[in-house]
């Protein structure tokens, strides 16, 4: 090869690599160009289609599996994680006149014939209203909620048009317990209770697989409505309402409120009353008698006074002996119950359950210190819980005259909810601290803040006042032996238009357990009670509410971490010789 050539060949290599990088330039531009209007369209279809989202909608997603897995509504739980509500798959007789495509008679056998077949399945229904509604011809629902097995008897009437759509059901385990606590669902959304309070919770898809817990406890539920229900029938008594609540938590361990309802089989009836029966003071199954029916409690409210009275330094000596004659203010005269002597001393007039020294106390103290220290105990507001139905307390306004500050002083003149009583006697006894009452489980060191009303020394000294009502007064019945019961009856004449309706007692008893460190409140209460030979013939809270707790305080007790113990209690040597001896 000559010089020439290969001097040819090196100056054709640069020219060759500048001719490639040309063209792939030119290449790479050519494709820039085409994607231009492809990405451009790709750019105007997705805005269409969010345009077309915000005027239609959005469209079904397809759903992951552990959505589909998620039940449409969470499962609520007591505070140990047995099951209280949750949902389950059932199914419902849907009536589908079109369901046959000859067109002719929806029904192969006579609405009638139809009709009598469903009515042996289902007693309950109305089987000539059943066959009303069979030959309107219109679709509806005949029945929700069918059993398996019920289904399968329907399928084997053989009428096409008696459908079993499958649904999603919300199913209550424990039947009627806890009702009023709980609510009930309808149509997708709770109703009344827990399951209105927490429905965007138990329906939001993030949260709904977790199971919620609230504070009752089940076993605690249940013997509270047993006993209630047990002392209710023994004297006849027209309704019964129950509370035990933690007294340093607020926490609410168990709820009742008798008659009650199945949120499984909502009826008419449950939901709504007469207006006879309205006129006489009745009220629907649904309506929560502890927390939205206002009654004057009596003298439950004197260890109240007392202990407003105890914390102002009005009552400093226990010794000191109060006139125990009727009191006559503003035109009326205020009285005992019957003779309880000339004079009383405090411990004596709560044993005795004196109205008279209790009214000498309050007027010793003043309507602006006891009407202050109601106030602060929660008594002049709706009660502190988050369910709906809160019923508000008939409050005396705020300028009490003297003879308000003496009945209000034992339970006369003002109305509250049972709840507000609870609350009020854990803070008298947990150290004086009131907290609002919760149906949250708290977890520990978690509970609020709560605002002082007594002294820590009033707290104790009341908590030995308490004990010694359960030993030697009238609470004598409540006094579970080992479990240093404390606590006070109250038995107030239901008022009327025309005043005090003598014969219709509403009967509580107000107690907190074990008196030498107190951790539950337990309010029991009667309304209408009769005297039957159940409770010797007496209508008052010492022979018919009392007795509830008693019995119901050694069934708890133990559930609660609270076992008995003989060798334990309260000091009240320092109280006892203030007591007569004819009392001892």
């Amino acid at each position: 090869m000559n010089a020439y050539a290969i001097d040819s060949m090196v100056a054709a290599g640069p020219l060759r690599v500048a001719n490639k990088r040309l063209e792939a330039l030119l290449v790479a531009r050519m494709r820039a160009l085409l994607l231009m209007p492809a990405f451009g369209l790709v750019a105007v279809v997705a805005l269409m289609r969010i345009a077309s989202f915000g005027v239609l909608g959005a469209p079904d997603i397809p759903l992951s599996m552990e959505q589909r897995l998620l039940p449409p509504r969470g499962e609520i739980t007591d505070r140990n994680g047995l099951p209280l509500a949750r949902n389950y798959d059932a199914f419902a007789l849907w009536y589908n006149p079109t369901a046959m495509k000859d067109g002719g008679s929806p029904l192969v056998h006579r609405p009638e014939e139809v009709a009598a077949k469903l009515a042996a399945i289902f007693p309950e229904l109305d089987q000539a209203d059943v066959a009303a509604r069979l030959a309107s011809g219109r679709a509806q629902y005949l029945r929700r909620r069918l059993l398996p097995e019920e289904a399968n008897r329907v399928f084997d009437i053989g009428e096409p048009a008696l459908e079993l759509p499958a649904e999603k059901d919300r199913f209550y385990p424990q039947g009627s317990m806890a009702a009023h606590v709980l609510g009930y669902v309808k149509d997708g959304a709770g109703h009344l209770g827990m399951e209105s309070v927490l429905n965007d919770r138990l329906t939001d898809s993030s949260l709904r697989g977790e199971p919620t817990a609230i504070a009752l406890d089940l076993r605690v539920q249940g013997a509270l409505e047993d006993e209630l229900s047990k002392g209710m029938l023994s004297v006849n008594a027209r309704g019964a309402a129950g509370v035990v609540l933690d007294v340093d938590t607020g926490e609410v361990i168990a709820m009742a409120s008798l008659p009650a309802f199945d949120p499984n089989d909502i009826k008419t009836s449950d939901l709504m009353i007469s207006d006879a029966e309205a006129k006489l003071g009745r009220t629907p199954r649904v309506f929560n008698s502890v927390t939205n029916q206002v009654y004057e409690l009596g003298s439950t409210f004197k260890p109240l006074t007392v202990a407003a009275a105890i914390d102002a330094g009005i009552v400093r000596d226990l010794s000191l002996r109060y006139d125990a004659k009727p009191v006559k203010v503003a035109g009326r005269t205020l009285a005992d119950s019957h003779n309880l002597g000339d004079t009383l001393n405090v411990p004596e007039a709560l044993i005795h359950s004196s109205n008279t020294v209790t009214a000498r106390v309050a007027d010793k103290l003043g309507p602006e210190r006891l009407r202050d220290t109601m106030r602060a105990l929660g008594l002049a507001e709706r009660p502190y819980i988050e369910l709906p139905a809160r019923g508000a307390p008939l409050w005396p306004g705020e300028k009490w005259s003297r003879v308000t500050t003496m009945t209000v002083a034992y339970g006369h003149g003002i109305a509250v909810t049972p709840l507000h009583l609870a609350s009020a006697y854990a803070a008298m006894v947990n150290g004086g601290v009131w907290r609002p009452a919760t149906l949250y489980k708290v977890e520990p060191g978690q509970e609020a803040a709560g605002r002082r009303v007594f002294k820590e020394d009033t707290s104790a000294r009341m908590r030995q006042l308490l004990r010694m009502i359960a030993v030697y007064g009238t609470g004598q019945s409540a006094d579970a032996p080992g479990y240093r019961v404390g606590g006070k009856t109250g038995s107030a004449e239901k008022p009327s238009a025309g005043g005090y309706r003598k014969k219709l007692l509403v009967s509580t008893f107000a107690a907190a357990f074990p008196m030498d460190n107190p951790r539950y409140v337990v309010v029991a209460m009667l309304d209408e009670p009769k005297g039957t030979t159940a409770s010797s013939f007496q209508r008052t809270a010492a022979w018919n509410a009392a007795p509830i707790v008693g019995k119901l305080i050694p069934r708890i007790g133990p559930l609660l971490d609270v076992r008995p113990d003989l060798s334990r209690d309260i000091d009240i040597s320092d109280l006892r010789p203030l007591i007569r001896s004819d009392i001892k």
